[in-house]
Order: structure tokens, then C-alpha cells, then sequence
């Protein structure tokens, strides 16, 4: 049988074993005191945070949200509104300032600068932990991140964080799908990574760049590209679009207000990237072959 004829399951099938992978996941948050949330604003990181609200209620959950210069800024308010949506008190949403940039081997941007921000992010974490008595640290990491080429991964296991979705087995599929049933903001919200990850290896991080590029990305926003990256090449902006914002910028009046807004954010030329938006596409040449 082909994969076009194979036989679907009904969604009510879908949603019963949605709903015992959700409970899976409550009930390992469950068994835990209380947690800090490494919270991104992403879909992740918010369904480990809806989840230990659900499982540890509000008042043992502390959300952390760091606001760095590799942020894009549209993301702080992201994480408000979505804090707010599942009722957690503003007083259980924690903002700190983490300066990833102040350390040399994070802005000369090697294949390791995400163990470097990921070590800087946990080392301030786990201060906050000691200090209020909190049991447990959680990401939002999932089993599909175990397929691209993650080195903060290992920052996360020197500082002892749990992951609860890749404890549970969950992918990015099975996240989604628990958002849509929970009916959480973020079910549909495309992946986010930090704006450094749109700067080849090699090429040394500065808050300039970084400004130059969420302001580019800002403005596509604006104009309705949802899914998209501004990946930097000097005076070179290379636009990773979805399928269907391909269809959008082929409209003539569109593409010139693409070319506008995004040489206004600085870029001298714009060139549109025909294989479309995919994650990882600076990682290491060798770490991409290995997957």
C-alpha cells in the first residue's frame, strides 16, 4: 500500500492518544516540586510551561524569560501575551538581561557559540534556583531537536536541566498537536530561533548586526511573511521564505516592498534563497551531513 492510500486515523483516534501523551507529560512535570521555565515565547518552552501550571499550579511555577540582544524583540511581548493567556500571575514571569556578547567565544561565532549561550543562560538560572528554593530547571527541548545539530544541548546537560518533552518522547508533531488541544496561542507559531543563528560561523556577532537583522525580519512581519529568516551576509540579506509567502512575493508591487524594507534595515542587496525556509541552514557542513 502506498503512503497516498494509506488508511488515516480518525482524528477522534488522534486526539485519545494526543490526550495520554499530554497526561504522560503532566504527570512527570507532576512528580517535581517546583520549576523554573527557560521560557522563549516559543512553542516548546510555552507547552512545558502550560504544562507545569497545569501540573504544579501557578504558585510553584517560575517562567524565566531572557532578554538579550539576540532576541528578537517582537518576542517579548509574545511572551507576555501568552503568560497572560494561560493565567499565569505576572509575579511568576520572571525578565532578566543575559550579555552572551560580552563573552569572546560566543561573538566570534564558532560551531559551539549556542554552548556558550546556553551556558550563560543556565549558570544565571540556576542562581535564581538556589535563591527561591526551586527544585528543578526545565527547557523546552524535544525529540526532534536531537536531529539537528544542538551544541547547547550540552551546556544543558552540564547545568543539570530537565527537558520533560523529551523525557516523555515528544517531537515537534506531538508538541504541536498537544497545543491544538489544549488550544494554546502558540499551536500554529513557526519555529523561532535567536537571531545570531541567521550569521554564518566565522562571521564575529555584534549588536549592530543583530539590530540590522530583526529589523529586517520586523518588517517582513509587518508586511504578512510569517515563517521567514534573514539570514546576513555582509551587504547581502538572504531571505528564507515558506511555500507560501514564495507565492506572496511574486506579486511585483510585494517584492518591491520587500527590497524597500529590507535595504531600509541597512542591507546594500536581497537576494531570495529558491530552496525556501529551513531550519539549521548555517549549521556545520559536517553536522548536517550526519544527520
Amino acid at each position: 500500500m502506498t503512503p497516498s492510500t494509506q488508511i488515516q486515523p480518525p482524528d477522534s483516534q488522534v486526539n485519545v492518544e494526543t490526550e495520554q501523551v499530554c497526561s504522560k507529560l503532566l504527570e512527570f512535570i507532576g512528580v517535581h516540586e517546583s520549576a523554573i521555565v527557560a521560557f522563549s515565547g516559543g512553542l516548546d518552552s510555552a507547552l512545558v510551561l502550560w504544562a507545569t501550571c497545569k501540573a504544579l499550579g501557578s504558585e510553584r511555577t517560575l517562567a524565566v524569560t531572557s532578554i538579550s540582544a539576540s532576541l528578537p524583540r517582537r518576542e517579548i511581548e509574545a511572551t507576555k501575551a501568552f503568560a497572560v493567556s494561560i493565567g499565569l500571575p505576572q509575579s511568576s514571569h520572571r525578565f532578566i538581561e543575559t550579555d552572551e556578547l560580552a563573552n569572546p567565544e560566543y561573538a566570534q561565532n564558532s560551531p559551539t557559540r549556542c554552548f556558550h549561550c546556553k551556558d550563560t543562560l543556565y549558570t544565571d538560572l540556576e542562581v535564581i534556583r538556589k535563591q527561591e528554593s526551586i527544585e528543578v530547571i526545565f527547557d523546552g527541548c524535544n525529540l526532534s531537536d536531537l536531529g539537528d545539530y544542538r551544541p547547547g544541548r550540552k551546556a544543558a546537560e552540564n547545568a543539570g536541566v530537565v527537558s520533560p518533552l523529551l523525557a516523555c518522547g515528544i517531537d515537534k508533531p506531538t508538541a504541536r498537536a498537544i497545543a491544538h488541544l489544549q488550544n494554546l496561542s502558540v499551536a500554529d507559531k513557526p519555529s523561532s530561533a535567536c537571531l545570531s543563528s541567521r550569521i554564518p560561523h566565522g562571521i564575529t556577532i555584534t549588536s549592530d548586526i543583530l539590530r540590522q537583522i530583526d529589523s529586517a525580519e520586523s518588517a517582513l512581519h509587518q508586511l504578512g511573511f510569517s515563517g521567514c529568516r534573514v539570514r546576513y551576509h555582509k551587504e547581502v540579506a538572504r531571505l528564507e521564505l515558506t511555500d507560501s509567502d514564495m507565492q506572496k512575493i511574486q506579486n511585483d508591487e510585494t517584492r518591491r516592498e520587500v527590497v524597500r524594507v529590507i535595504k531600509e534595515a541597512g542591507f546594500r542587496f536581497v537576494a531570495l534563497d529558491l530552496e525556501g525556509y529551513r531550519t539549521g541552514s548555517l549549521n556545520p557542513i559536517s553536522a548536517v551531513t550526519k544527520k
